[in-house]
């Protein structure tokens, strides 16, 4: 035990390091068995969409959105998304998937979704950039924003 503190008090930045390190392994751990939504691939994503009423909310900037989207997803930047909620109000019984450029601010999403009351909430995995280049899916380029 001596040469435990020993070595702590030697390498506080080390052993600080590790402590952190640790609270954010084991918060990410926690995130992750408790969240509320699902992912699903692009593919589980696109049958999803042919099965039954869904609805895709892409949480990317107007500007990206307008580059390439999942034809007829609602664009709603995730900023702009807890505002948005009255809108979006007749999904909460519907499956939702939700899309952005890469995968990331689709999780920040979910978590509002599903706080908000939506419950069948899917965060798309690897976002646009797996749609569109893993694995080769339609996009639609448009000048006009679906609100």
């Amino acid at each position: 035990m001596e040469r435990y503190l020993e070595f702590i008090l030697n390498h506080y930045i080390l052993s600080l390091a590790l402590a952190v390190v640790t609270y954010l392994l084991i918060q990410e751990l926690f995130d992750t068995a408790f969240k509320k939504f699902g992912a699903v691939s692009p593919l589980l994503a696109v049958a999803k969409m042919n099965d039954s009423d869904t609805i895709v909310i892409d949480v990317r900037e107007p500007e990206e959105f307008l580059k390439g989207h999942i034809e007829n997803a609602i664009n709603t930047p995730l900023g702009n998304l807890p505002a948005h909620l009255s809108k979006l109000e007749t999904y909460k019984n519907k499956p939702v998937l939700i899309a952005c450029q890469t995968g990331t601010r689709s999780a920040s999403a979910g978590k509002i979704l599903t706080k908000a009351g939506f419950e069948q909430v899917f965060v798309i995995t690897g976002g646009m950039q797996a749609w569109e280049n893993d694995y080769k899916l339609p996009i639609k380029s448009t000048g006009k924003l679906k609100n």
